[in-house]
C-alpha cells in the first residue's frame, strides 16, 4: 500500500510519526446497535498513544431528526479547538472494526475543507495486532485555532439525490449489505421501508477491503467498481444506511482518482422514512 496523508496510511507509517507534535489521532469507532460494542468504554480501556474520542452522534446536528447528521460549521469548529485540533495539524483516523466508521470523520474533515486527513488503514485492530503502543490514559488538549471552509459539493441532501435518481446523471453507489439493498432484509432502523433508491447500484463496502480490514489496491477497487456496473466516468453520490458506511466508498473513490464525487448525508434513513419517494426491490 501507498501512504497518502490525505487518504490512507498504514500502521507502518502512523508508527513512524507517532512522535511528531503536528500530528492529531481520532478513535471514530461506531458501531450499529446489533454489534453489541460500546465505542467509548472500548476508547477508555485503550487506545493508540495520543488519540482522542471522537464521538460521531454527539458532534452531529441535533437539529436534525436523523442521526448523526453533519454538525454546523460553528459546533465542528467548537469541537475541534477544545481537543487541541487546528491549522496545520496531520490528522489520522481510526475505528476498532479494521475500516468502518473512520472514513466518515474523513470525509467530514473533507467537506470542512480539511484534506490533512487520512484513514489508518486496518483500524485499531491491526495496530495490536501487529503488538504496536497502546495507552489507556486520556490525552493533553489544549485549545488550537482551526479555520473551516465548508465544501458544499462533497455533499448532497434528498432533494438533490431525487433529481439525480429521475435525470440518471450519477452513478448512485449504495454500501449497504446486498440483502438491505435488495429489500429482502429488513432494515436495522424501525419505520423505514425496504429497498433502494431507484438507478442506484450496490457496491458493499466490504467489498472493497481484504480479509484484515485494509482497503483494496487501487487495481482491485477499480474491479470492485466495475464489476458492480459503475461507471467511473461519471459523477458519483455515495449512500447507505446512515451516511457512515458511504464514506468508504467516497474513500475507495479517492483512492483511485475518482474526485467528482459526493455523500448523501441523509442516506437510507431519510429515503427510506418517506412514502412518496420511490422504492426499488431486488
Amino acid at each position: 500500500m501507498s501512504d497518502d496523508p490525505k487518504t490512507l496510511v498504514s500502521t507502518q507509517w502512523l508508527a513512524d510519526h507517532l512522535g511528531n507534535p503536528d500530528l492529531r489521532i481520532f478513535d471514530a469507532s461506531w458501531y450499529l446497535p446489533d454489534m453489541g460494542r460500546d465505542a467509548r468504554a472500548e476508547y477508555e480501556k485503550t487506545h493508540i498513544p495520543g488519540a482522542r474520542f471522537f464521538d460521531i452522534d454527539e458532534i452531529s446536528d441535533h437539529r436534525s431528526a436523523l442521526p448523526h447528521t453533519v454538525p454546523p460549521v460553528e459546533k465542528f469548529i467548537s469541537r475541534m479547538r477544545a481537543m487541541g485540533v487546528g491549522d496545520g495539524h496531520q490528522v489520522v483516523v481510526y475505528d476498532g472494526a479494521g475500516l468502518f466508521s473512520a472514513a466518515r470523520v474523513w470525509w467530514l474533515f473533507r467537506l470542512m475543507g480539511k484534506t490533512d486527513i487520512a484513514v489508518l488503514d486496518g483500524g485499531f485492530a491491526k495496530w495490536t495486532a501487529e503488538g504496536r503502543e497502546v495507552e489507556d490514559m486520556p490525552p493533553l488538549m489544549r485549545d488550537r485555532h482551526i479555520t473551516v471552509t465548508r465544501q458544499n459539493q462533497l455533499i448532497k441532501d434528498v432533494t438533490q439525490v431525487a433529481r439525480a435518481s429521475k435525470l440518471g446523471d450519477h452513478e448512485i453507489l449504495d454500501a449497504r449489505a446486498p440483502g438491505r439493498f435488495a429489500g429482502a432484509e429488513p432494515e436495522p432502523r424501525e419505520g423505514l421501508r425496504a429497498g433502494h433508491i431507484p438507478g442506484s447500484k450496490n457496491v458493499h463496502y466490504r467489498t472493497l477491503l481484504n480479509d484484515d480490514g485494509t482497503m483494496k489496491g487501487p487495481a482491485a477497487l477499480r474491479a470492485v467498481f466495475e464489476g458492480a456496473g459503475v461507471d467511473l466516468s461519471r459523477p458519483a453520490i455515495t449512500t447507505c444506511g446512515s451516511g457512515v458506511t458511504a464514506a468508504i466508498i467516497s474513500l475507495a473513490l479517492e483512492r483511485i482518482g475518482h474526485r467528482d464525487h459526493a455523500l448523501y448525508d441523509g442516506s437510507w434513513s431519510e429515503w427510506g422514512m418517506y412514502p412518496d419517494l420511490k422504492v426499488e426491490t431486488g
